[in-house]
């Protein structure tokens, strides 16, 4: 389980970089478990990040994804976890974090609606306060080929 892993130790080698545009990583991988009704949720994590002169390996990003995911929760919380990781570890001028996911809480009980999808977003400095900015990454973020 995720309960007592510390994924800000993924964020901790960073390299200096005078790069100061969007890094995003799409499509990650997730499966969590809903704290609710203690059944998974799976999907997938988009991550971006506009660096401040360092830079983190794109890997470790996926793996921060991995270990917040491995732990009863709610997908709110988990995009917020993640947010705030980014934005404090990496001291990033922004951080975006969109997590598209289906619960199984709503598939194999109650309404039964396989399909849904849950959608939640968490933003942090100027993916925040510039309209522009997040209108540009949410335009990558769905851009599907």
């Amino acid at each position: 389980s995720g309960l007592h892993l510390d994924p800000a130790r993924h964020l901790q080698k960073v390299f200096e970089e005078q790069y100061d545009e969007l890094v995003l990583v799409r499509d990650i991988s997730f499966n969590s478990m809903c704290e609710h009704h203690l059944l998974p949720f799976i999907g997938v994590a988009h991550v971006g990040y506009l660096p401040k002169g360092k830079v983190v390996g794109l890997s470790k990003l996926a793996r921060i994804v991995e270990e917040v995911s491995r732990k009863p929760q709610v997908q709110e919380r988990m995009s917020h976890t993640l947010a705030d990781l980014i934005a404090s570890e990496l001291d990033a001028k922004g951080v975006i974090v969109v997590l598209e996911a289906e619960h199984s809480c709503m598939t194999i009980r109650g309404v039964r609606k396989p399909g849904a999808l849950t959608i939640t977003s968490s933003v942090r400095g100027l993916f925040k306060t510039n309209q522009a900015t997040r209108a540009e990454v949410m335009s990558l973020i769905n851009h599907r080929k």
